[in-house]
């Protein structure tokens, strides 16, 4: 067993109590006080340079090394949890209605603090500094941006040369089953918000009015065809409607109708694409039939894009220390989108996913976001290690 590894199971027990109280207390978006003091808590004692958040409630941690200047590593762990209402039978469920840590951030958190540790037994011997991100957001409005307004790239004082994250999940992978792929890795998530503007009447007389309910239902089945004729299927989009409204009694025409879409892409070429083409085909289909679109397109997180290079360092190291038996690489990207790609698009690095399947049936488990889904922290000194382990080597291999 390597070094990092031994004393991540050290710390076993600490950070899995961490986990379970970060779990009882979910906070959503950018404000976590509790969270946040439980950090703070845990990295009691360690010899580390840290600064609070301004707008949010971040915590970044700088440790020094013993070899004096040399590279900087920066290791990534998202806080915030998300408005579910849990449904899992455990004694440390949540003690906040209505919210849960149902997409296991409470996990990363446990997880790179388990990192500080280890690395901060190791310290005298690393060839360069540490950033640990603390990073509150990730599931709303977006914390990573912010945090890097407030300077985390460059905490150590110059920028980090690498940056290194993980996501566990509760279903689909075998319990401790490492996966990645290099390249385009996680989607660009965007939205498209539509209001179809047209005059409402009695229904009985459709033509005394202009209807906006089945112009804006042509639309919708008219941007699905724009994708499957308009897009090179190697450069796959989805776009998902997954709310109309309009209407308040079957015989009133309303004045106007609603649709709100997800939009994913892979590129930034296709990304530009169909914010264009989008647009174009809900305002001329509303011309078409005498209406008009008021159209918002909100850009959203970027792709999340792992540079080759540090691809093929965190899965050989990945092999290294648990076997080529726990590393899948993924044939395909995610269709889920990650505020680490601002950090990713600044510095190169991987993001990585491991599973914490807490079922015997990773297919019939529940998936991230859903109130039945269960994370068997047993993973956490695996976690921990392994951050470590990229950190030490990262600064090994130097600039």
């Amino acid at each position: 067993m390597s070094r990092t590894l031994d004393l991540a199971q050290r710390y076993a027990d600490d950070i899995i109590t961490l986990r379970r109280a970060l779990h009882e207390v979910p906070e959503y978006d950018l404000d976590l006080p509790k969270s946040q003091a439980l950090i703070l808590q845990a990295l009691e004692g360690l010899d580390l340079e840290i600064t609070l958040g301004k707008e949010l409630s971040s915590v970044t941690a700088v440790l020094r090394g013993g070899g004096g200047p040399g590279p900087v590593v920066l290791l990534r762990g998202d806080m915030d949890a998300l408005p579910v209402t849990e449904r899992v039978d455990v004694p440390y469920a949540s003690k906040h209605p209505g919210m849960m840590h149902a997409c296991g951030h409470d996990l990363h958190v446990a997880g790179l603090v388990g990192a500080a540790k280890v690395l901060h037994e190791l310290r005298a011997e690393l060839a360069g500094d540490v950033v640990f991100m603390f990073q509150p957001g990730e599931e709303t409005s977006g914390g990573a941006p912010i945090m890097i307004r407030e300077g985390v790239l460059e905490a150590a004082g110059r920028r980090a040369d690498a940056a290194y994250g993980l996501h566990v999940g509760s279903a689909g992978q075998p319990f401790g089953m490492w996966s990645s792929k290099p390249g385009s890795f996680m989607a660009a998530a965007d939205q498209l918000h539509v209001r179809v503007v047209g005059a409402g009447t009695h229904g009985s007389t459709p033509y005394r009015g202009k209807d906006p309910i089945p112009v804006a239902c042509e639309m919708v089945t008219a941007l699905q065809t724009m994708i499957t004729r308009q897009f090179d299927v190697f450069d796959p989009v989805v776009l998902t409607v997954g709310r109309i409204a309009g209407g308040t009694k079957e015989n009133i025409i309303p004045d106007d109708a609603f649709f709100d879409a997800t939009v994913r892409t892979f590129s930034e070429q296709a990304r530009a694409k169909v914010q264009l083409t989008s647009t174009r085909l809900v305002e001329s289909m509303a011309a078409a039939h005498g209406l008009t679109a008021e159209v918002q397109y909100q850009i959203g997180y970027p792709v999340t894009v792992n540079n080759p290079d540090e691809y093929e360092f965190a899965r050989d190291t990945i092999v290294d220390l648990f076997g080529p038996d726990r590393f899948r690489e993924r044939a395909n990207p995610r269709c889920g989108a990650e505020d680490m790609s601002y950090v990713l698009n600044e510095v190169p690095g991987v993001y990585l996913n491991v599973s914490a399947c807490a079922g015997p049936d990773p297919e019939a488990a529940a998936d991230n976001h859903s109130p039945l889904a269960a994370f068997d922290d047993a993973v956490l000194p695996d976690a921990a290690g392994l951050l470590a382990e990229l950190a030490v080597r990262r600064l090994v291999r130097g600039l």
